[in-house]
C-alpha cells in the first residue's frame, strides 16, 4: 500500500463573477515510503496547489478541493475535521513552502517558532526538552553555532539559512511525508546544491517520503524515484525518473527536456523553448490543453486525451503513463 495515494482529485476556484472554474483537474499518483515524487511543470501549471490541497490548505472560501480522494495510510484526508487535521500536518506530513522570508514570522525569533511547533504536537514534553531539540534540528540542517542563532530574527539570517530553519522547522516531528514546495527558488547554484544534498541525508536517516515540486528538471532528475510531469492542471506524463529522462513520450515533456542544456550545447547559442504559454484559467481547450502550443496536433487532440497506462507491474509502484493521442508515432 502506498504511504499517499492521490485519486482523480480536483481543485476549483470561485472567481468574482461567482463562476466556480477548475484549476487542477482530476489528477492521481502515488508516492511509497521512504521514495521521492517530482511533480514538475511549467509556473500556473497547478502544483503547488496540488500541495496545499492534500492538507487542505487552501485559500477559502475562493479555493477548494472539488472532487476526488487524498488516502495517507489508507485514510482519505479529505473525510478528517481540523482537529484530525491538525493533528497531522507538522507531524505525519510536513511542507517546506516557497519562500522563506514570507513563511517565517519577521517579529518572532526563529528558536521560538521552531519550538512553537513542538509545543503543539509534543505539550508535555518540558521546554527544556523543546530547547534541546531545537539545538539538535539546527545542527542536523547546517546551521553554525545554533545556540547563538536560536535568538537570530528571520532578516538576520541568509537566504540559505532562512530555508534551513524551515527545513528544521519542517522535520521537528520527524514526518512520514515532506512536501517540499519549490524550496530551492531564488538561491543561488551552490545554495541549491547545499540543499539538495541536506534533504537526501535527512531522507535517507529519517526514512520519509518526499513529494517535492519544482520547474526544474536537472534538479528533480538529482531527488527523485517518480516524476508527474504536470500542465495547465492535468498530470499528462508519469512514471521512474529514469523513464522520464530517457523515454519521454508526452509532447510537453519532450520539450522540457530538450530546454535543458547538455555537455555538448554550443556556447552562446540558442536554447530550445516552448512558444506560447500555459493557457488561461478561463480558456482553457476543450480537447488537449497542450494542442496548441504542439508542434504534432493532429484533428484528434481537439476530444480530451485520457492518461494512458502504458506498463503497470502487479504489487509495485513502477506504473508509466501518458496523456497524448499520438504518443506511440512521436516517442523516440
Amino acid at each position: 500500500m502506498s504511504l499517499l495515494s492521490v485519486e482523480q482529485l480536483s481543485v476549483a476556484i470561485r472567481g468574482d463573477d461567482g463562476i466556480q472554474r477548475e484549476l487542477v483537474s482530476a489528477i492521481s499518483f502515488a508516492i511509497a515510503t521512504g521514495q521521492t515524487m517530482g511533480l514538475v511543470g511549467e509556473s500556473g501549471c497547478g502544483k503547488s496547489l496540488t500541495a496545499m490541497a492534500i492538507l487542505d490548505l487552501l485559500p477559502k472560501p475562493q479555493a477548494l478541493r472539488s472532487g476526488g480522494k487524498i488516502l495517507f495510510k489508507g485514510s482519505d484526508l479529505s473525510q478528517l475535521n481540523n482537529k484530525a487535521l491538525r493533528e497531522i500536518r507538522g507531524h505525519k506530513i510536513a511542507v517546506i513552502f516557497q519562500d522563506p522570508m514570507s513563511a517565517l514570522n519577521p517579529v518572532q525569533q526563529i528558536g521560538r517558532q521552531i519550538m512553537e511547533v513542538l509545543k503543539l504536537h509534543f505539550p508535555k514534553q518540558s521546554n527544556a526538552i523543546h530547547r534541546a531539540r531545537v539545538l539538535e534540528l539546527l545542527t542536523e540542517v547546517g546551521i553554525p553555532a545554533p545556540a547563538e542563532r536560536l535568538n537570530a530574527y528571520p532578516h538576520q539570517l541568509s537566504g540559505g539559512m532562512r530555508q534551513r530553519v524551515m527545513i528544521a522547522m519542517a522535520l521537528a516531528c520527524e514526518p512520514e511525508l515532506l512536501i517540499a514546495d519549490e524550496p530551492t527558488t531564488a538561491l543561488d547554484v551552490t545554495i541549491q546544491a547545499q540543499i539538495v544534498r541536506l534533504l537526501k541525508k535527512l531522507q535517507a536517516k529519517n526514512g520519509m517520503a518526499m513529494l517535492f515540486i519544482t520547474h526544474d528538471l536537472a534538479l528533480v532528475s538529482q531527488l527523485s524515484d517518480h516524476i508527474a510531469v504536470m500542465y495547465a492542471g492535468k498530470i499528462v506524463e508519469y512514471g521512474p525518473a529514469t523513464q522520464i529522462f530517457s523515454q519521454a513520450r508526452h509532447p510537453y515533456t519532450q520539450g522540457l527536456l530538450a530546454s535543458l542544456p547538455g555537455a555538448g550545447h554550443p556556447p552562446k547559442s540558442p536554447l530550445h523553448s516552448l512558444d506560447g504559454q500555459v493557457p488561461a484559467i478561463d480558456n482553457m481547450p476543450v480537447g488537449c490543453r497542450f494542442a496548441n502550443r504542439c508542434r504534432y496536433a493532429q484533428d484528434i487532440c481537439q476530444t480530451p486525451p485520457a492518461n494512458e497506462v502504458i506498463t503497470k507491474q502487479a504489487d509495485s509502484h513502477e506504473v508509466v503513463s501518458v496523456a497524448c493521442h499520438l504518443w506511440r508515432s512521436i516517442s523516440p
